[in-house]
Protein backbone atom coordinates (compact mmCIF):
# COMPACT_ATOMS: atom_id res chain seq x y z
CA UNK A 1 0.00 0.00 0.00
CA UNK A 2 1.24 3.55 -1.06
CA UNK A 3 1.57 6.06 1.63
CA UNK A 4 1.98 9.96 2.42
CA UNK A 5 2.69 12.66 5.11
CA UNK A 6 0.15 15.28 5.34
CA UNK A 7 2.01 18.40 5.99
CA UNK A 8 -0.33 20.48 9.49
CA UNK A 9 -0.53 23.61 6.95
CA UNK A 10 -2.94 21.09 5.07
CA UNK A 11 -5.23 20.57 7.24
CA UNK A 12 -8.03 22.79 6.17
CA UNK A 13 -8.52 25.93 9.46
CA UNK A 14 -11.16 24.91 12.12
CA UNK A 15 -10.43 21.30 12.09
CA UNK A 16 -7.71 20.89 14.01
CA UNK A 17 -8.73 21.89 17.10
CA UNK A 18 -11.37 19.85 19.19
CA UNK A 19 -12.93 21.20 22.40
CA UNK A 20 -14.69 18.20 24.06
CA UNK A 21 -17.19 19.59 26.98
CA UNK A 22 -18.01 17.11 29.95
CA UNK A 23 -16.71 17.59 33.72
CA UNK A 24 -13.16 15.91 33.00
CA UNK A 25 -12.59 18.12 29.53
CA UNK A 26 -10.52 16.84 27.10
CA UNK A 27 -8.72 19.06 24.42
CA UNK A 28 -6.96 17.14 21.71
CA UNK A 29 -5.39 18.70 18.46
CA UNK A 30 -5.21 16.65 15.22
CA UNK A 31 -2.35 16.84 13.13
CA UNK A 32 0.07 15.15 10.63
CA UNK A 33 1.72 12.38 12.56
CA UNK A 34 5.83 12.12 12.76
CA UNK A 35 7.98 9.21 12.95
CA UNK A 36 8.89 9.95 16.62
CA UNK A 37 5.09 8.96 16.98
CA UNK A 38 5.32 6.04 15.76
CA UNK A 39 5.84 4.55 19.19
CA UNK A 40 2.88 5.82 20.87
CA UNK A 41 0.72 4.74 17.32
CA UNK A 42 1.41 1.26 17.97
CA UNK A 43 1.16 1.85 22.26
CA UNK A 44 -2.89 3.12 20.90
CA UNK A 45 -2.90 0.70 18.02
CA UNK A 46 -2.59 -2.35 20.01
CA UNK A 47 -4.62 -1.38 23.33
CA UNK A 48 -7.33 -0.37 20.99
CA UNK A 49 -7.35 -4.20 19.24
CA UNK A 50 -7.09 -5.71 22.84
CA UNK A 51 -9.90 -3.56 24.00
CA UNK A 52 -12.18 -4.13 20.94
CA UNK A 53 -11.56 -7.80 19.54
CA UNK A 54 -11.21 -9.65 23.04
CA UNK A 55 -13.46 -12.88 22.84
CA UNK A 56 -13.95 -11.77 19.44
CA UNK A 57 -10.60 -12.53 17.57
CA UNK A 58 -8.27 -15.73 18.84
CA UNK A 59 -5.87 -14.22 21.36
CA UNK A 60 -2.80 -15.49 18.78
CA UNK A 61 -4.00 -12.65 16.22
CA UNK A 62 -3.85 -10.01 19.36
CA UNK A 63 -0.88 -11.69 20.66
CA UNK A 64 1.36 -11.68 17.54
CA UNK A 65 1.30 -7.69 17.46
CA UNK A 66 4.24 -6.44 19.55
CA UNK A 67 5.02 -2.75 20.35
CA UNK A 68 8.79 -3.23 18.53
CA UNK A 69 6.62 -4.69 15.54
CA UNK A 70 3.72 -2.17 15.07
CA UNK A 71 6.37 0.98 15.99
CA UNK A 72 8.92 -0.15 12.98
CA UNK A 73 5.46 -0.44 10.97
CA UNK A 74 4.08 2.61 11.61
CA UNK A 75 7.75 4.49 11.34
CA UNK A 76 7.65 3.24 8.29
CA UNK A 77 4.46 4.14 7.18
CA UNK A 78 4.89 7.48 8.11
CA UNK A 79 7.69 8.09 6.59
CA UNK A 80 6.93 6.81 3.32
CA UNK A 81 4.72 9.41 1.89
CA UNK A 82 2.56 7.59 -0.35
CA UNK A 83 -1.17 8.45 -0.83
CA UNK A 84 -2.12 7.16 2.69
CA UNK A 85 -2.26 10.33 5.07
CA UNK A 86 -1.98 9.19 8.75
CA UNK A 87 -3.28 11.72 11.86
CA UNK A 88 -2.61 11.72 15.49
CA UNK A 89 -4.81 13.22 17.90
CA UNK A 90 -2.80 14.83 20.41
CA UNK A 91 -3.25 16.15 24.25
CA UNK A 92 -0.67 18.15 25.68
CA UNK A 93 -0.91 16.01 29.09
CA UNK A 94 -1.36 12.91 27.64
CA UNK A 95 0.61 13.04 24.32
CA UNK A 96 -1.21 10.58 21.12
CA UNK A 97 -4.49 9.60 22.28
CA UNK A 98 -5.59 8.30 18.89
CA UNK A 99 -4.72 8.15 15.32
CA UNK A 100 -6.40 7.25 11.39
CA UNK A 101 -4.61 6.62 8.37
CA UNK A 102 -6.82 6.62 5.20
CA UNK A 103 -6.54 7.46 1.28
CA UNK A 104 -8.20 6.19 -1.88
CA UNK A 105 -10.70 3.39 -1.40
CA UNK A 106 -9.17 0.35 -1.87
CA UNK A 107 -12.54 -1.41 -3.25
CA UNK A 108 -13.72 0.33 -6.31
CA UNK A 109 -16.84 -2.03 -6.53
CA UNK A 110 -18.40 -0.05 -3.87
CA UNK A 111 -17.94 3.45 -5.75
CA UNK A 112 -16.63 5.62 -2.67
CA UNK A 113 -13.65 7.92 -3.49
CA UNK A 114 -12.34 7.94 -0.03
CA UNK A 115 -11.13 5.04 2.14
CA UNK A 116 -10.52 4.96 6.50
CA UNK A 117 -8.09 2.52 6.26
CA UNK A 118 -7.47 2.92 10.48
CA UNK A 119 -9.40 4.81 13.21
CA UNK A 120 -8.44 3.74 16.29
CA UNK A 121 -8.78 5.96 20.25
CA UNK A 122 -6.86 4.68 23.40
CA UNK A 123 -8.98 2.78 25.17
CA UNK A 124 -8.53 5.56 28.09
CA UNK A 125 -10.11 8.31 25.91
CA UNK A 126 -13.00 6.49 24.61
CA UNK A 127 -15.84 8.86 24.69
CA UNK A 128 -14.25 12.07 24.88
CA UNK A 129 -14.42 13.39 21.17
CA UNK A 130 -10.84 12.30 19.67
CA UNK A 131 -12.42 9.57 17.54
CA UNK A 132 -14.69 12.48 16.14
CA UNK A 133 -11.90 15.61 16.11
CA UNK A 134 -9.87 12.42 14.13
CA UNK A 135 -12.88 11.23 11.55
CA UNK A 136 -13.62 15.01 10.66
CA UNK A 137 -9.99 16.07 10.02
CA UNK A 138 -10.02 13.21 7.93
CA UNK A 139 -12.88 14.33 5.73
CA UNK A 140 -11.80 17.38 5.55
CA UNK A 141 -8.47 16.28 3.92
CA UNK A 142 -10.17 13.90 1.58
CA UNK A 143 -12.20 16.70 0.17
CA UNK A 144 -9.72 18.96 -0.49
CA UNK A 145 -8.21 16.08 -2.30
CA UNK A 146 -11.06 15.70 -4.58
CA UNK A 147 -13.13 13.22 -2.95
CA UNK A 148 -16.48 13.29 -1.94
CA UNK A 149 -17.70 10.40 -0.48
CA UNK A 150 -15.80 7.80 1.92
CA UNK A 151 -16.35 3.79 3.31
CA UNK A 152 -14.82 2.12 6.32
CA UNK A 153 -14.79 -1.42 7.09
CA UNK A 154 -15.22 -2.93 10.56
CA UNK A 155 -15.14 -5.90 12.10
CA UNK A 156 -19.13 -6.64 12.17
CA UNK A 157 -19.09 -7.45 15.90
CA UNK A 158 -16.57 -4.87 17.02
CA UNK A 159 -18.62 -2.21 19.31
CA UNK A 160 -17.13 0.67 17.42
CA UNK A 161 -19.76 0.04 14.76
CA UNK A 162 -21.75 2.17 16.52
CA UNK A 163 -19.66 4.89 16.91
CA UNK A 164 -19.91 5.04 13.14
CA UNK A 165 -23.14 4.58 12.74
CA UNK A 166 -23.81 7.63 15.32
CA UNK A 167 -21.13 9.34 13.19
CA UNK A 168 -23.73 9.09 10.07
CA UNK A 169 -22.59 5.79 8.34
CA UNK A 170 -24.37 3.38 6.84
CA UNK A 171 -23.79 -0.43 6.48
CA UNK A 172 -23.34 -0.77 2.84
CA UNK A 173 -21.70 -4.10 2.27
CA UNK A 174 -20.47 -7.54 4.12
CA UNK A 175 -17.74 -9.87 3.39
CA UNK A 176 -15.56 -12.41 4.61
CA UNK A 177 -11.65 -12.03 4.82
CA UNK A 178 -8.70 -14.02 5.58
CA UNK A 179 -6.74 -13.04 8.62
CA UNK A 180 -4.15 -15.69 9.71
CA UNK A 181 -6.03 -18.69 8.40
CA UNK A 182 -9.19 -17.31 9.97
CA UNK A 183 -12.47 -16.12 8.58
CA UNK A 184 -13.04 -12.31 9.90
CA UNK A 185 -16.80 -10.66 9.16
CA UNK A 186 -16.07 -7.52 8.37
CA UNK A 187 -19.02 -4.44 7.63
CA UNK A 188 -18.67 -1.53 5.40
CA UNK A 189 -19.86 2.12 6.62
CA UNK A 190 -20.22 4.56 4.19
CA UNK A 191 -20.65 8.26 3.69
CA UNK A 192 -22.11 9.90 0.62
CA UNK A 193 -21.24 13.19 2.20
CA UNK A 194 -18.08 13.65 3.68
CA UNK A 195 -19.46 15.22 6.93
CA UNK A 196 -19.77 14.14 10.45
CA UNK A 197 -23.22 13.89 11.87
CA UNK A 198 -24.13 16.72 14.48
CA UNK A 199 -24.39 15.57 18.07
CA UNK A 200 -28.21 15.92 19.39
CA UNK A 201 -29.06 18.77 21.36
CA UNK A 202 -28.95 16.93 25.11
CA UNK A 203 -32.53 16.85 26.89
Amino acid sequence: MQRVQIWSEDLPRGTSQANIPGMDQLVVSVRAARTDDAAQIAHVYIESWHDAYAGILPNRLLCAMTPKGQTARWRAAIGARGREVILVAESGKHGVVGMTSFGPSRDGVLGFGGEIYTLYVDPAFYGRGSGRALLRSAFATLRKRGESSCVIWAHAKNPVRFFYEAMGGQIIAERTVQMMGDSIPESAFGWRQLAVAERRNAH
